[in-house]
């Protein structure tokens, strides 16, 4: 079991080139796991971490309802936005400047399999990082990813997540606003799950900004901690 963390930050970076990067790295892990399975190779299967930021884009998951986009395709451009569906789970969710978005891509029989327990990791990373601000962040039921006020007329959520995984690999992950323009979310209905608001930690906190690369340090601290991984 190897598990060692390779944490790379890709800066801003276009969504396509990302997702091709994942997907590099994805198979990567699945070929070595099939080398060792039917040569018992004895190989170390790696494990990523990618931090990066997209441009506006949209991104739809298999099982997502195109209709939750509420502004036609042909017109994305004139907001500086692209669309891509995608092999995730979940349903509609928007990247732009100001979120952190991360991507463990990792070989969860380094650490155990399960993929609720995974989920659930994930989120706890985010509620950690926020109680470091100061923001009570919670779990919404029924509804993966990281909320404030859940439960109550001013549920809002601050975190998205949507992971694909196959033969314990996992990609994609989860996207914390941190200082994002929250008009674009008027464009979608959120992850499919109509009435409810959507924030970020800026707004929350009253300020103008917060420090990206404070927040993906404490992000990172927490997810070290929670899955036993070493840099």
């Amino acid at each position: 079991m190897n598990k060692t963390l390779q944490v790379q930050d890709l800066g801003l970076k276009d969504y396509k080139e990302t997702w091709e990067y994942q997907e590099e790295l994805f198979a990567s892990i699945i070929d070595i796991k099939i080398k060792n399975r039917r040569e018992d190779a004895g190989l170390q299967t790696p494990n990523h971490f990618l931090f990066v930021e997209h441009p506006h884009v949209f991104t739809l998951g298999k099982s997502g309802d195109l209709d939750n986009l509420l502004i036609p395709q042909d017109t994305l451009e004139a907001i500086g936005a692209s669309f891509y569906k995608i092999n995730r789970g979940g349903d509609i969710t928007y990247h732009g400047p100001g979120q952190i978005v991360g991507y463990p891509i990792l070989d969860l029989e380094n650490y155990f399999t399960d993929i609720h327990k995974y989920l659930r990791l994930l989120e706890e990373m985010v509620i950690l990082t926020l109680a470091e601000y100061g923001l009570k962040a919670v779990r919404s039921k029924g509804e993966t990813g990281v909320w404030l006020d859940a439960g109550t007329p001013f549920a809002r959520k601050i975190c998205a997540m949507g992971v694909r995984a196959s033969r314990w690999v996992t990609m994609h992950g989860f996207a914390l606003n941190v200082n994002a323009d929250l008009g674009y979310f008027d464009h979608m209905i959120p992850c499919g799950i109509k009435g409810k608001a959507v924030t970020s930690l800026n707004v929350e906190l009253g300020k103008p900004e917060v420090s990206m690369e404070d927040v993906k340090e404490k992000l990172l601290k927490h997810f070290l901690d929670l899955f036993e991984a070493v840099l």
